[in-house]
């Protein structure tokens, strides 16, 4: 399931209308840190730090 090169042109030219020629360079370089992002988010945390909901509750502690 593939797209031929005539979807292609008509989804290039839908976005130029949408978002302008000046500005699709920038919608791009977002969608690419976005997805970078997304994917590499779940390997970055620390599995072994406990979760924020079974953490104690300190019980009488003040804030300043």
């Amino acid at each position: 399931m593939g797209l031929s090169p005539t979807q292609l042109l008509i989804f290039l030219l839908i976005a130029v209308v949408l978002f302008g020629a000046k500005r699709l360079p920038e919608v791009g370089r977002g969608l690419g840190r976005g997805m970078r992002e997304f994917r590499s988010g779940p390997s970055d945390r620390d599995l072994s730090e406990e979760p924020i909901a079974d953490r104690p509750v300190e019980v009488g502690a003040e804030r300043s």
